[in-house]
C-alpha cells in the first residue's frame, strides 16, 4: 500500500503537441510536475511552505517510458504515488491514462533531493513533512 497517492486531470493544450497533434515527449515531464504538486498539496502541504521550512526539493533523477502517444484534447489522469519512507531523498512514481480509460500512455518516475537552504547541503527529511506523510518523526 503506498504512503501517498493522487490523481490530477490534465487538458491536452495544442500548444503540447507537436505537428501530429500527439503530446510532445518532453511535456510528460511537466505533467509529472503538476502531479507532484497536487500530490504535495493534498498532503496539506505546498512547495511555498516546504521552501518557507528552509528545504528545496531538487530534481536529481527522472525516467520517462512512453507506451501510448495522448493526443491534443485528452483529458490526461496524473496517478501519482509514493511508495516507500523518504530517506535522503524522495521517489514519486507517475502513471499517465486516458481519463476513463485503463490504457497506460506514459509511466515514469521522479528523485528529489532534500536540500537543507541555510547549511547547502543535503539533508535528512524534516519533521513537518514526514508529518503530513502521516511518519512518525523519530528525531
Amino acid at each position: 500500500m503506498p504512503l501517498a497517492s493522487h490523481r490530477t486531470a490534465i487538458r491536452v493544450r495544442y500548444a503540447d503537441t507537436d505537428q501530429m497533434q500527439i503530446v510532445y515527449n518532453g511535456k510528460y515531464l511537466e505533467y509529472f510536475e503538476v502531479g507532484r504538486t497536487e500530490l504535495i498539496r493534498s498532503l496539506g502541504l505546498s512547495y511555498a511552505e516546504i521552501e518557507r521550512g528552509g528545504i528545496w526539493l531538487p530534481l536529481i533523477e527522472a525516467h520517462c517510458r512512453y507506451h501510448q502517444p495522448a493526443r491534443y484534447d485528452d483529458v490526461l489522469i496524473v496517478e501519482s504515488t509514493v511508495a516507500d519512507a523518504p530517506r535522503s531523498s524522495l521517489r514519486i512514481d507517475y502513471a499517465i491514462r486516458r481519463e476513463d480509460e485503463d490504457t497506460l500512455l506514459v509511466s515514469g518516475y521522479t528523485t528529489h533531493a532534500f536540500f537543507d537552504v541555510a547549511q547547502q547541503r543535503p539533508t535528512r527529511p524534516p519533521a513537518f513533512f514526514l508529518r503530513a506523510m502521516g511518519i512518525p518523526d523519530h528525531t
